[in-house]
């Protein structure tokens, strides 16, 4: 995997290599008989939860449930962690179309996307007169020599980029010449800052080898201003370019999709940017390069899911409020841009996102690389997810129900004040939509000779390296039908063997931890620049036979769905050993010094393993007591409670629940559920029991049975 943090992300949310105490404060898990394991859990929760919280929009499904609940709050700052989420939800960026943005750190790539690939991987063109600052992230450094600059003067370059002073209205600025396939550029990038220039009607032309004259019919326009959802920047500016001229904006990077112009297409052999500024103006030019389409298709999806999952913990009605407008606005991109409706599945036509390889080896066993294709749309980064998306479409199908929860509640309560009207979609059409979705999806992804999902390129052709990871998550959202959780459950279980796979049986989790994301040798379905597979050993790379503990949580949830509490504790207690002796080797690092426990991979070093560093996900684990053991559900009126405990559980206790306004404490033994708690709510909280429980409160009225 290349997915990377960096910088003060990396430093602030980077895990420690061996568990520290725990404090007294933090959630406990109690099993009567199973002090060590629990312990032990918690342990790893706390590993785990120490740095965690908000992150981007890759991690909006994971991160919110595993961070929301749990009640530390030293010095009163029991609402710290919500704080957090409520801004960071809100501050997610999202363009004029509703595409809700990466946010990941920069690189050569789209500023909306994921960080590469790079144009120079991409046979494209660029200019950096300043780099990125992220190591691994860059491109060469240029100088403006070969450019020309009309009405103008180009001054020197400073630390921020080359100043240029516009001295006449109208000023262009031309690249110097070049040869590129209009496809290896889908989109170009401008990062720059400007003054001078508000309200000006900025566009690039292009000339091409077959019309060398810029015309026209081979423009795109677009904004020298920062209208809401571009990406914004904000450095230390001063007197640093030509002139002494003092730049206070701030920066901008623009992205223009010229792949969407008629016109763009053949050999593009220059281009050239006109201002349209009316008098003197001033410019500082960071980059200007063309760019991958690196946009991700579950962005969208995961906010969604994000809010949902933090109004449900916390019943904030001001933030639903003010995000319901923004939460509409993404759900309609994806039914619009992915065609969701007449497809009935994640349908991605974005450039080089077709779903095909960007590696082709033919019958004699020859490789060609296809620059340009294979781009990943989700966490694994260099599979080529995307065309009909699988793991997008079961994304989706989950997505849909949790609006259409949504927008049941805000017609259910009245009270909140939560705008409604022409944007607000029905709850019932979204839930008959998800089935339409489930129905396709069922039968689409279903690969009938393995017994198993795979995903779908454009053309139809489907692509199934025994990906652990979107099978069991298509049982745990509910996508699979009972059938195919069965089905999918004797394959990774070792009860079934499938032809042609590489791991089988008992090696499917031959790291202990989790199964393997894939079971197949993948040596000819990646993104182009991961070219050469075949360089690395099988399970030394996280998406080739390699396992990310946080996945292990989806493998535990669906063992529990499909084969019973037992058998999901059974591996619970696997896990946990393998825990225990990381912990006692002084942590994952060390204990895989040893290369023959396997390689780990994190903060930009290669391997086979994802546990920590980047790993955030990794908190996942730990939440099976919560949502899988006690069946817990937030809900907008309380919580809903389905407990399934192993046979050698006598009860389970939770400790330290924060649910809206209370702190609860919760244990179920028998048909019983007892809750002691604190804090006023300023509704009841009510709890959905299954039929033939009973609740005891303390206090009496804080929370009381439907």
């Amino acid at each position: 995997m290349l997915k990377t943090a960096t910088g003060l992300l990396a430093l602030l949310l980077a895990t420690a290599a061996h568990a520290a105490p725990v404090p007294e404060d933090f959630p406990h898990f109690a099993v009567p008989g199973h002090e060590k394991e629990m312990d032990s859990l918690r342990s790893l929760f706390w590993l785990h939860y120490e740095p965690a919280g908000p992150l981007i929009p890759l991690w909006d499904e994971w991160m919110p449930m595993s961070t929301l609940w749990p009640t530390t709050a030293p010095g009163g700052q029991l609402d710290a962690m919500r704080a957090r989420w409520a801004q960071a939800l809100s501050d997610r960026k999202m363009d004029g179309e509703g595409y809700v943005l990466t946010q990941q750190h920069d690189g050569p790539a789209h500023a909306e996307g994921w960080p590469f690939p790079r144009w120079m991987e991409a046979g494209g063109v660029g200019w950096h007169f300043r780099g990125t600052g992220v190591q691994g992230y860059d491109a060469p450094p240029a100088t403006p020599d070969g450019w020309t600059v009309s009405g103008g003067k180009g001054g020197d370059i400073n630390d921020h980029g080359w100043a240029v002073d516009l001295t006449e209205a109208g000023a262009t600025l031309q690249t110097p010449p070049f040869n590129m396939n209009a496809k290896n550029g889908p989109w170009l990038r401008l990062n720059w800052w400007a003054t001078g220039l508000d309200h000006a009607r900025c566009y690039v032309e292009w000339a091409t080898e077959e019309q060398p004259e810029f015309a026209p019919e081979r423009r795109a326009y677009f904004t020298a201003a920062t209208p809401e959802g571009q990406t914004q920047v904000t450095p230390p500016m001063g007197p640093k370019s030509a002139g002494e001229i003092v730049i206070t904006t701030i920066e901008t990077r623009t992205m223009i999709p010229v792949y969407r112009i008629p016109g763009w297409k053949g050999t593009i052999t220059g281009l050239r940017i006109h201002l349209d500024n009316p008098a003197a103006a001033s410019l500082v030019i960071k980059s200007f390069h063309t760019a991958c389409d690196t946009r991700h298709d579950i962005n969208n999806l995961n906010f969604i899911r994000g809010c949902s999952e933090y109004f449900l913990w916390t019943r904030d009605v001001t933030f639903l409020r003010q995000q319901i407008g923004r939460v509409r606005s993404a759900m309609r991109f994806v039914m619009n841009e992915f065609n969701t409706r007449q497809r009935k599945c994640i349908y991605v036509t974005w450039p080089g996102h077709d779903g095909h390889s960007g590696i082709r080896i033919d019958a004699d066993g020859k490789k060609t690389v296809v620059p340009g294709v294979g781009i990943g749309s989700n966490y694994w980064d260099i599979l080529p997810f995307s065309g009909e998306d699988a793991l997008a479409t079961v994304y989706y199908y989950d997505t849909l129900l949790d609006l259409a929860n949504l927008e049941e509640q805000i017609t259910r309560h009245p009270q909140w004040c939560v705008a409604t009207g022409a944007e607000a979609f029905d709850p019932a059409d979204l839930r008959s939509h998800a089935q339409e979705v489930k129905n396709f999806g069922t039968k689409r992804f279903w690969n009938s000779a393995t017994g198993r999902f795979g995903t779908v390129d454009l053309d139809g052709g489907m692509h199934d390296y025994g990906f652990t990871f979107l099978n069991n998550e298509a049982v745990y959202y509910g996508f699979a039908t009972p059938e195919q959780a069965r089905s999918i459950r004797d394959w990774e279980s070792g009860r079934r063997t499938v032809d042609g796979d590489t791991s089988t049986g008992a090696d499917i989790y031959r790291w202990r931890f989790g199964p393997r994301s894939t079971t197949k040798r993948n040596l000819d379905y990646y993104i182009w620049v991961w070219s050469s597979p075949e360089s690395i050993p099988w399970g030394a790379q996280v998406q080739d036979g390699g396992a990310v503990l946080g996945f292990s949580y989806h493998d535990l949830m669906a063992r529990l769905m499909t084969d019973g509490p037992d058998d999901a504790w059974q591996r619970l207690r696997e896990l946990l050993v393998w825990f225990d002796e990381t912990q006692a080797a002084g942590g994952y690092r060390a204990y895989y010094k040893d290369s023959e426990h396997g390689t780990m991979q994190g903060g930009n070093v290669a391997g086979g393993l994802g546990l920590d560093k980047e790993f955030f996900e990794s908190i996942m684990v730990p939440q099976v007591m919560l949502y899988g053991f006690l069946g817990f559900c937030p809900t907008a009126d309380g919580f809903a409670i389905n407990p399934r405990l192993p046979k050698d559980w006598p009860e389970l206790n939770i400790t330290r629940i924060h649910l809206q306004a209370a702190v609860l404490d919760i244990t179920v033994r028998g048909k019983n559920v007892t809750v002691t708690g604190t804090g006023a709510a300023d509704e009841p909280i009510v709890a959905s029991l299954p039929e033939g429980w009973q609740l005891t409160c303390t206090p009496a009225g804080l929370v009381t049975a439907k």
